[in-house]
């Protein structure tokens, strides 16, 4: 039933999805479809919920590494968004304007449980030393998915190689730790106290 319908989301739009043409691709009756539930966007909901049909249970990697954790889920996001269950989620994505409750409801109960083992993944490198605590953020944790899914709007299907790219050149310089400025003699920077300024040294 939920692969049903999001295989025909897929195949077509939400604007065009019904009961009607659900039921045929699910081999059952629209009448059995009504019966559990009012709308289509309640039957999208759920099947995108479903833990074998479409997203429901997010990948938890602890590799150890920033950059392979990372490497894992976004590559398995990326596969995800060619198949017909990303297929089925991108435009709900996308299209906000147009299913306003509907996107709100994806956004919570679908995208950010897995935005928040990406997180998780973060702060475990700022246990690690990896990163600093100040970059560990929810919207440092959504920037690679929103890559991800520009970049399967633009080629369809985005490549291992582009998933690198995007960890290696926008996600891991962010997430490590600021380094410390030196001045010459490589002695760090020390904050002015609040009030004082500093004498003028006569050359």
């Amino acid at each position: 039933m939920y692969r049903a319908t999001l295989e025909e989301l897929a195949a077509s739009s939400f604007e065009e999805l019904s009961f009607e043409k659900i039921a045929p691709r699910a081999g059952t009756g629209k009448s059995v479809l009504y019966r559990r539930w009012s709308t289509t966007a309640e039957l999208v909901l759920a099947a995108l919920k479903d833990h074998d049909a479409g997203l429901g249970k997010p990948l938890v990697p602890d590799t150890g590494a920033l950059r392979e954790d990372l490497l894992v889920l976004l590559i398995a996001f990326a596969r995800v968004l060619d198949e017909p269950r990303g297929r089925a989620l991108r435009p709900l994505l996308t299209r906000r304007p147009r299913h306003p409750q509907l996107f709100a409801q994806v956004m919570d109960q679908v995208v950010l449980p897995h935005q928040a083992v990406l997180l998780d993944c973060m702060r475990r490198a700022v246990d690690r030393g990896e990163a600093g605590p100040d970059r560990a953020t929810a919207r440092t944790a959504a920037i690679g998915p929103r890559l991800i899914v520009a970049e399967s709007i633009d080629r369809g299907t985005v490549p291992d190689s582009e998933v690198e790219a995007i960890v290696d050149e926008v996600l891991l310089p962010p997430s490590l730790p600021r380094p410390v400025r030196m001045r010459q003699g490589h002695r760090p920077l020390r904050a002015r106290p609040s009030g004082r300024r500093g004498r003028r040294t006569q050359p």
